[in-house]
């Protein structure tokens, strides 16, 4: 009803965790038990295999990103030879000077393994999967996420750091900063230009995403009443329909 709704289309998929990456208890290896942990993993270590063959490009995008820009600009994008592509955190004077002293990827280990390369956000990356799977980068990434996922200080961030950790063997084409402002690591200067704004979570404040969006995303309200109003149509539907 959404789908019919807004004029779109949409599939599901399904997929089979592969044996080999199982624990001796049979459980998710790397995954602790952790819901959120599973659907990274889905996020990013099958993306080879879980699409259509004939599927050649794909553009994920965070459930609590708004969108400004046109997603056509991600989709025809020259990758340059790289498989994905994932917007840097912010830096320089893009810098929300406020939350400087919780950026992990600037200090100790990060900062060391990098070597001068950014750290990415995961919360918008495009994949072209034909280069993808030429490079076999998907079976790179599930070997480094074997070596390392039983270590329970490895990887806490799945999604983002496993790219990120892999970047010396498995190239990033770095998006437009653009591409992905979050308040809790971007300044307010930087705003104005955003293309998608995400709700990542400020680490100082905790604040709640729901006020944040409210507070931060002008035209919030306006999505939210007509998100509302489809729910409560499709539900009056549903009970019409029964």
């Amino acid at each position: 009803q959404f789908a019919a709704t807004l004029d779109v289309s949409f599939e599901f998929i399904a997929f089979k965790w592969p044996s080999w990456l199982r624990d001796s208890h049979g459980a998710h290896f790397g995954i602790r038990g952790d819901r959120q942990r599973l659907i990274w993993a889905h996020k990013i270590l099958f993306l080879d295999i879980i699409f259509p063959l004939d599927l050649q490009r794909i553009i994920f995008l965070d459930a609590d990103l708004t969108i400004r820009g046109d997603l056509l600009e991600l989709y025809t994008m020259d990758l340059g030879g790289a498989p994905y592509a994932f917007t840097p955190f912010c830096s320089g004077q893009r810098v929300n000077t406020e939350t400087a002293g919780y950026r992990f990827w600037d200090t100790g280990f990060w900062k060391g393994h990098l070597q001068e390369q950014p750290y990415h956000i995961s919360a918008l990356f495009v994949v072209d999967l034909v280069t993808f799977r030429q490079q076999s980068v998907g079976d790179t990434l599930r070997g480094i996420y074997h070596s390392m996922a039983g270590d329970p200080s490895s990887l806490s961030n799945l999604d983002q750091d496993l790219p990120n950790y892999a970047q010396h063997s498995v190239h990033i084409k770095a998006l437009p900063p653009d591409w992905l402002w979050c308040e809790s690591w971007c300044n307010n200067d930087s705003k104005t230009t955003a293309k998608a704004i995400d709700l990542c979570q400020n680490p100082k404040t905790k604040e709640n995403k729901v006020q944040m969006a409210k507070r931060i995303i002008s035209e919030w309200p306006v999505l939210d009443e007509e998100a509302s109003a489809m729910i409560t149509s499709n539900a009056k539907l549903g009970h019409h329909e029964l």
